[in-house]
């Protein structure tokens, strides 16, 4: 399956009718795309604390099953923005190299050139 494969099986799922229009800018869509993702993550590490915490066999069909929901939502919010998966691919990758020109190290962690990297994000 291509992502736009994925993202028009997965918007056929979608709630097109929320009752209630866009405040401060942010669309109902976008509201509920960021509103599930943070609840999918937290079920993530839900999983996670089950298995670190309470000493329980970490559950990895669960974990795949809370990653489809987690892009279920992330398919939900690029629909709304108008991007493809690829393109938010292509400027996060952009910018891990202006951050990592090599590879991930403390030092360039901590000196991070924001301003670098939002002309990145916003080209």
């Amino acid at each position: 399956m291509t992502p736009q494969e994925y993202i028009a099986n997965a918007m056929r799922t979608d709630k097109s009718d929320y009752g209630y229009g866009p405040t401060g800018g942010v669309t109902p869509r976008i509201e509920h795309a960021v509103m599930g993702t943070v609840t999918e993550a937290g079920e993530l590490l839900d999983a996670v604390k089950k298995a670190k915490i309470y000493g329980k066999p970490l559950d990895r069909v669960n974990l795949v099953e809370e990653a489809g929901d987690c892009m279920w939502y992330l398919a939900l919010l690029c629909t709304e923005l108008g991007v493809s998966f690829e393109q938010v691919w292509e400027k996060n990758i952009a910018k891990l190299r202006a951050r990592y020109p090599e590879k991930f190290t403390q030092e360039h962690a901590l000196a991070r050139d924001l301003e670098t990297e939002r002309k990145i994000l916003e080209t």
